[in-house]
């Protein structure tokens, strides 16, 4: 019998709208842990689910307050996958890699071994500043290293569709695209007619760090998606089995989503859109 001290720990990261978390974001997590597993290197010993903020400005993204108590209730009945509530109570959208590098942090600060206190400063020295609950706490790139000793490794669980995000334009930063590969690593869950490996070979950054992204095939083809349930919702159709029953009983009792709700952020550009899309713009006029 493996001693599973031997193996490399590793936490999973989701991050995304869950708007409504479905059965299939929760399955993600099975087959990420069963093939991580499988590989006989690595133990994983949690999982986290991260809600973007409202900040974020997607179409037809409902309330983080929702959203973030659907995912609790969706996973109340796991023993490892949890809902953290940070990154949707920030005012401002943030960087998945900020994301990252905050939980990353978290997972060093739990460790007397690495002192965070003395890592990272929570108040610049010489200036005076009250410090807010949950405020975010910026970490420079590499100041805490996914080696640190004894701090699980923290990777970045996706479906293929964000993978192939990272090549639209505007969406994503070069440098934080590498980072997160480069420093974290990927989990990447493919669905039915999605090409990754493809992807990956004719993108020079994710070829470069191939071997810290993990492709999990999906055999059992499950195409349920956040977007069909709130169709499927907006035509008064069941979507029971496609959700927990604790989701599904939420949803109907708040009326969330209908075509009002579809309609929201309508005539808004994506947070990331608009924020890198204006740093190109200032480029260029310098």
């Amino acid at each position: 019998m493996e001693n599973p001290d031997n193996k490399t720990q590793v936490v999973l990261l989701a991050c995304g709208s869950f708007n409504p978390i479905t059965n299939m974001h929760l399955r993600l997590f099975e087959l990420a842990k069963d093939y991580l597993h499988e590989t006989g290197k690595y133990n994983v010993i949690k999982g986290i689910i991260s809600p973007v903020g409202d900040a974020y400005k997607k179409k037809s993204l409902i309330s983080a307050n929702h959203r973030v108590t659907m995912a609790k209730l969706a996973t109340e009945s796991s023993d490892w996958v949890q809902v953290d509530d940070w990154e949707s109570s920030q005012n401002e959208w943030l960087e998945t890699l900020k994301v990252l590098r905050y939980h990353h942090q978290k997972l060093a600060s739990s460790n007397p071994a690495n002192s965070l206190q003395n890592a990272v400063p929570l108040i610049k020295p010489g200036r005076k500043r009250k410090q807010e609950a949950n405020r975010y706490i910026p970490v420079k790139k590499n100041q805490l290293s996914p080696e640190t000793k004894g701090v699980p490794q923290l990777k970045l669980l996706c479906g293929a569709d964000m993978l192939e995000s990272f090549g639209i334009p505007n969406l994503w930063k070069l440098e934080d695209i590498t980072e997160i590969v480069a420093n974290h690593g990927l989990v990447c869950i493919t669905r039915a007619g999605n090409n990754a490996q493809k992807f990956i070979y004719e993108s020079d950054t994710l070829w470069q760090h191939k071997n810290n992204i993990h492709l999990v095939e999906e055999w059992i083809t499950n195409d349920i998606s956040s977007t069909k349930i709130r169709r499927a919702l907006r035509r008064g159709q069941s979507v029971r089995y496609l959700v927990p029953d604790a989701v599904r009983a939420y949803i109907e009792k708040y009326n969330l989503y209908s075509p009002e709700s579809e309609d929201r952020n309508a005539e808004v550009i994506l947070a990331p859109l608009q924020k890198y899309a204006r740093g190109c713009k200032q480029e260029q006029t310098l």
